[in-house]
């Protein structure tokens, strides 16, 4: 097999590393991962933001190029590599604090960073001894898709910045379309319709411009698995549940005061689907993991031979393109880790003992070091944006629920220690999928991996804390639970927990769901994606499906045109998909801030459009952006 040769050769002396690049890298990085924080709390789902932040780079080192000179392609890589950091570590921490509030405990913004920031040092510096082995070794094998489309927009990029333009469109449609859904209130977000002659069957539509990018990059297939689920929950379960729940006349366990046939659909998907479809998730995030394990074994393999005397010798003979950061870095983070969560209180729970942080703190070292494997292995295959991290967060619950049940630890203290492990470990898997997204990157352009390992570590420290304030300023305003902040994967994480340490789980209905999801493997459909769909509301399905369905039709039309074309029109959607993304987070996040310091909400606009001409308003206007984006994906003309 002919030797790889990247972009930029291995003894070019190209500059790569510069304080500019790191501070936009952070800068943006803050944005797009204060965005994807709200996106996960509202939908469950976060997106992969190293396509956007490599275009945005480019294009801003070439705006400056008068005042602070010319940058290079791979200074542009640095700042990617920096940036994206910041939205696979707001992942990990939406997945699971926000149930730390929901049991009445309010972990301050130090406590959140910190376990933010530790999780993310753990999550890269883990990646570091399986870099050869997954990117270099399995180059022809593990595409890494957004790797590989991020160091293609840089390559492309380099030569003219155009492609910025559509990621700058959809951040201000999104930011504009969100602040007239949420601030001035003009017309409503979310549709809905009875389905005559089906008890309690509804079909929503939340009509946001975030949920359709978000279709739009996960594609048809996906999409069309996720509101299967959806369809399967509201007009298969809930009328079932309905039509034989009203002959119950007694409340039905776990509900303990209204009866069946006194509930709405939404009342029913709460006190009974919810519980199907946390089962479904976690069976489907277990299946997966298991599915992971030759993957993961093969990688501890290789992780374990680069510590030994004659590997670590070849360190200092390698060429720049193959050098990574010493290992005595990986172990001395560890230590530094393990130093500051067994002595502090600010990692593994509140007031918990020394035996508990002990116990607490190799828990988290344990589980991080096989679910970075396992996380940085299935991107490769699938991407960040289908990294199952909430599988993984479910498992490392799981697992620690039972070791703290067997030790007699079972009060409410003992929860958020168990959910505080659950945190670091879910940021690790998280940001190794996404350092591993930018070392395939930066193999295509001919980077230098210790670089671009210590900017991803720089953009972990810096927007720890940033992503944290962004999360309790929406918990604060809007309240984790509520409709606006559903927070999803946090509740089914607090599901979790309490069932095994309390016991109180409703397990016919849990396991109902994982009938569904071993169902759903033995049709070869992936059954995260469609667990995932059973549990969330159908509104939020609605949007992700239509997205998809657009992309499908861009597709299926530009297989009629050249291959160069047809990919440059699909990225064009992706990257207006992507800003839609990122404006409509970014402005509910402004949003979230205007009402926490100003102490009140938006009330809206006099004038605002209710009942059916606000439906029929909202309708129109969600198509016509959907048409838009069909548009913008397929205007350019074959020559």
């Amino acid at each position: 097999m002919a030797q790889f040769k990247p972009h930029i050769p291995p003894e070019s002396t190209i500059k790569d590393f510069s304080i500019r690049a790191l501070l936009v890298g952070a800068v943006f990085g803050i944005l797009f991962g204060s965005a994807n924080a709200y996106l996960g709390l509202r939908v469950g789902l976060t997106i992969s933001t190293a396509i956007p932040l490599a275009v945005i780079s480019v294009a801003l080192f070439k705006s400056f190029e008068k005042i602070w000179g010319k940058a290079s392609i791979l200074e542009a890589n640095i700042a990617q590599t920096t940036g994206s950091a910041s939205s696979s570590l707001a992942s990990g921490i939406i997945f699971t604090i926000p149930a730390l509030f929901l049991w009445g405990f309010e972990p301050g913004m130090l406590q959140i960073g910190l376990l933010g920031m530790l999780g993310g040092m753990l999550g890269i510096v883990f990646m570091i001894p399986l870099r050869r082995f997954l990117i270099v070794k399995e180059h022809e094998t593990l595409p890494y898709p957004e790797g590989t489309a991020a160091a293609q927009v840089l390559i492309a990029a380099d030569t003219g910045g155009s492609k910025a333009r559509f990621v700058f469109e959809g951040l201000g449609i999104g930011a504009v379309y969100k602040g007239i859904l949420s601030f001035a209130q003009l017309f409503p977000s979310e549709i809905s319709i009875h389905i005559p002659g089906l008890k309690k069957g509804e079909l929503g539509l939340e009509a946001t411009p975030a949920l359709l990018g978000v279709g739009y990059i996960l594609g048809f297939r996906i999409a069309a698995i996720m509101v299967a689920g959806g369809l399967l929950s509201w007009l298969g379960i809930i009328p079932a549940i309905a039509h034989f729940g009203e002959m119950v006349q007694q409340p039905m366990f776990p509900e303990t005061e209204k009866l069946i046939s006194q509930m709405s659909a939404a009342e029913i998907w709460t006190r009974y689907v919810r519980y199907i479809g946390a089962g479904a998730v976690a069976v489907a995030g277990i299946i997966t993991v298991f599915k992971s394990l030759p993957t993961m074994i093969n990688s501890l393999k290789i992780g374990i031979k680069e510590l030994s005397p004659k590997a670590m010798a070849l360190v200092s003979s390698r060429i720049r393109t193959d050098r990574d950061l010493s290992f005595k870095v990986v172990i001395g983070i560890v230590l530094l880790f393990l130093v500051v969560s067994i002595s502090t209180h600010m990692v593994v729970g509140l007031n918990q003992t020394l035996t508990t942080r002990i116990v607490g703190s190799l828990a988290i070292v344990f589980f991080a070091f096989i679910f970075v494997t396992v996380s940085s292995r299935i991107v490769g295959l699938v991407g960040v944006s289908s990294n199952p991290t909430s599988g993984m967060a479910i498992v490392t619950l799981l697992g620690t629920s039972a070791v703290f049940y067997l030790m007699g630890w079972t009060d409410p203290l003992s929860k958020t220690a168990v959910l505080t492990i659950g945190t670091v470990v879910a940021v690790a898997a998280s940001i190794a999928g996404d350092i591993s997204q930018d070392l395939k990157a930066g193999y295509l352009l001919g980077a230098t991996p210790e670089r671009q390992q210590a900017s991803e570590l720089f953009g972990a420290f810096s927007s720890a804390f940033f992503i944290a304030l962004a999360v309790m300023t929406l918990g604060e305003v809007y309240g984790f639970g509520s409709r606006e902040i559903p927070a999803p994967q946090a509740t089914l994480m607090k599901t979790v927990v309490d069932g095994v340490l309390q016991a109180n789980l409703p397990w016919s209905l849990v396991l109902i769901g994982a009938s569904f999801a071993i169902v759903a493997e033995l049709l070869s459909v992936p059954s995260l994606p469609f667990a995932v769909g059973i549990y969330l509301p159908l509104s939020t399905m609605t949007p992700v499906f239509v997205g998809g369905v657009i992309r499908h039709i861009v597709e299926a039309r530009n297989q009629r045109h050249e291959t160069d074309i047809a990919s440059e029109q699909t990225n064009t959607g992706v990257l207006l998909s992507s800003g839609l993304i990122a404006g409509e987070g970014i402005m509910g996040v402004l949003i979230a801030a205007y009402a926490f310091f100003v102490g009140a909400k938006p009330g809206g606009l006099p004038f605002g459009l209710h009942g059916m001409s606000g439906d029929v308003t909202s309708f129109i206007v969600f198509s016509t952006l959907g048409y838009f984006l069909f548009w913008l994906a397929t205007k350019k003309k074959v020559e």
